[in-house]
């Protein structure tokens, strides 16, 4: 979630230059930086973090997410156990960190969001910054329907018992229900599966059958979407106090889940399951794969959200430290989650004498299911369940909210004064924003909503993103260049970043990046949903349509920027890789004045 301040505006200047302000300060060889007064005085002043410990909580509330709790705990299980934790750590050493500080300093330096940013860094790649806008936004329509179904799972914890509990409701089948895990019978269904299936969702057969709208999740949906805009209608005066509480509160649920759960018999056996380490796996390349995606997935690299929270920074604030809380506040929280998930799955084998590995899954069936039926059985269950799910909504709304802000960031960057010349209001902007992901999230809460939820999620956060990471990374590290990079930083924290940054921005994270495209693309495999649904031809034709959706402002970028450009082929080539960045400094001299600096070719 992002918050920005209203009321903490960066101070413009309209004093005159000095000749030596005027003067070039070279760059390398390739480019220089001057200054240019008429750009300095037309420049809008940019709203700021009320207090840095905003912009902290909010980055670790996007990356912190529902990814953390269902995803690496399974992933983990299933790529060696213990031994996952070393390729893991590696990547995040030589991929996550490292590309999080690129990004961090893109947008601080730039002040701009990413397709700004992008654009002045890279003309050949301006596509980029628009993709990870779309990228983001099309995530966000179908997002809030998850908190949409914690909503209506919180509604119906505080029932006198809890509906998935028990086979003796109006939506059990006959005859195959059963009130814990079938294991092997295949025939039979937990009461939890048949209260997701034919209670929250009224599944139908497949994708083709829409069945209707679910009303009941039509109107959380629309209580979702309203949520998420009243934390980010008002920028700090709203978001900058619901961060302090949306970021924190699932630590001390977490905490608390952690310490009931290893006291649970059996919860000793769920965690060695999740943590007795498998050497063998180490050798198979899928297994660093699975570690490098989760560390880019759940960091958010290339959605264009750290560079736009980022870029409501105060110029020298210490972005490397915020990049080390972040990065390892995150991993710390999935290896925590781990723990807390798999003690809960080993007291569920334990309770229904069955082995963990029938139990184990990830996804939404993890979190609407698997864990659901675990409370049911626990001690004071009617606590919690609801504070499982609050927790829930305040893991995925920071994620909303920092995705949101992408476009409207998008937005006001680009046609700020257009286009509040139509909504007058910058507050008006942002209900327009989340009224069109409201229109576009409808599909999710139809019958055969959770076919399409499953299609959206495979094409967007599997197949789009990793093309995205790796434009983004060619444009920055390699074309733009680390020795530019490297003065964005020496210029903000007053030193080079040390050799390990520039090392891992040169050679091994863009390696990392083309290794982690190629292996997706090499081992592509179409959406399924459960273990048996595979969708029809014209599905996985709309699922690559929406990956496409994104992908192809990457070209149309570039061949807007080589048509419109003058000179030769050759000149033009030259001209749309060299920077024309518009880099708004904020220097915190002790006289307060402010300097922007302009790069050119």
């Amino acid at each position: 979630m992002m918050g920005v301040g209203a009321d903490n505006k960066t101070e413009s200047t309209s004093r005159k230059l000095t000749l030596q302000e005027k003067e070039e300060v070279e760059l390398g060889n390739d480019g220089a930086m001057r200054l240019v007064k008429d750009d300095l005085l037309s420049a809008e002043p940019r709203d700021t973090w009320g207090r840095r410990l905003e912009f902290v909580l909010a980055s670790v509330g996007y990356a912190v997410g529902l990814g953390n709790v269902w995803r690496f705990p399974y992933l983990c299980y299933r790529s060696g156990g213990g031994a996952f934790l070393i390729p893991y750590l590696i990547m995040l050493f030589l991929c996550g960190i490292p590309l999080l500080f690129m990004e961090f300093t893109v947008g601080q330096y730039t002040r701009l969001g990413p397709v700004h940013s992008l654009a002045k860094i890279c003309p050949l790649f301006k596509g980029v910054g628009l993709a990870t806008v779309v990228i983001s936004y099309v995530l966000c329509t179908y997002y809030n329907v998850l908190m949409t179904w914690a909503l209506y799972y919180l509604l119906h914890s505080f029932s006198p018992s809890l509906p998935w509990q028990s086979c003796n409701n109006t939506w059990n089948a006959d005859g195959n229900c059963s009130t814990g895990f079938p294991g092997n019978a295949t025939h039979l269904k937990s009461a939890s599966q048949q209260f997701f299936d034919h209670k929250v969702l009224e599944i139908t057969t497949g994708i083709e059958h829409a069945g209707g709208i679910r009303w009941e999740l039509f109107g959380l949906l629309v209580l979702a979407w309203a949520i998420v805009y009243f934390c980010i209608f008002k920028g700090v005066k709203s978001t900058g106090k619901v961060v302090y509480f949306t970021a924190t509160f699932p630590y001390f649920i977490l905490f608390a889940l952690l310490i009931n759960n290893v006291q649970l018999p059996g919860a000793k056996d769920g965690i060695l399951f999740f943590l007795m380490p498998n050497w063998s796996k180490l050798l198979e390349v899928q297994v660093w794969v699975n570690a490098a995606a989760q560390i880019f997935n759940s960091i958010g690299i290339s959605f264009g959200s750290m560079i736009s929270m980022a870029s409501y920074n105060k110029f020298n604030n210490n972005i490397l430290r915020d990049t080390y809380i972040v990065s390892l506040a995150n991993s710390a929280t999935s290896i925590m989650a781990g723990f807390v998930i798999f003690s809960a799955i080993g007291y569920m084998a334990h309770i229904h004498n069955l082995p963990v590995d029938d139990i184990a899954t990830d996804g939404p069936g993890l979190v609407f299911v698997v864990y659901p039926e675990v409370f049911s059985t626990m001690p004071i269950s009617q606590l919690w369940a609801p504070l499982f799910f609050i927790m829930l909504l305040c893991l995925g709304l920071d994620s909303q909210f920092a995705m949101v802000e992408v476009a409207v960031t998008f937005i006001m960057d680009g046609f700020g004064k257009k286009v509040l010349q139509v909504f007058k209001r910058k507050e008006l902007i942002v209900l327009a924003v989340c009224s069109v992901g409201f229109l576009l999230g409808i599909p999710h809460i139809t019958r055969g909503g959770i076919y399409v939820f499953q299609l959206m999620d495979h094409y967007t956060a599997v197949v789009s993103l990793m093309f995205l990471a790796f434009f983004e990374v060619l444009a920055i590290t390699l074309i733009f260049g680390v020795r530019r990079l490297s003065l964005m930083v020496e210029n903000m924290l007053g030193k080079k970043p040390n050799l390990f940054f520039r090392v891992c921005w040169q050679y091994l994270s863009p390696m990392l990046v083309l290794g982690i495209l190629i292996s997706s693309i090499v081992q592509y495999t179409p959406a399924r949903y459960g273990k048996s649904y595979t969708y029809p031809l014209w599905a996985e034709v709309v699922g690559w349509f929406v990956s496409l959706v994104s992908i192809i402002w990457i070209p149309l970028g570039a061949l807007h920027e080589l048509w419109t450009a003058e000179g030769s082929l050759l000149q033009r080539l030259k001209k749309s890789i060299t920077p024309t960045i518009n880099l708004e400094s904020v220097s915190q001299k002790p006289s307060g004045e402010s300097i922007a600096l302009f790069a050119a070719a």
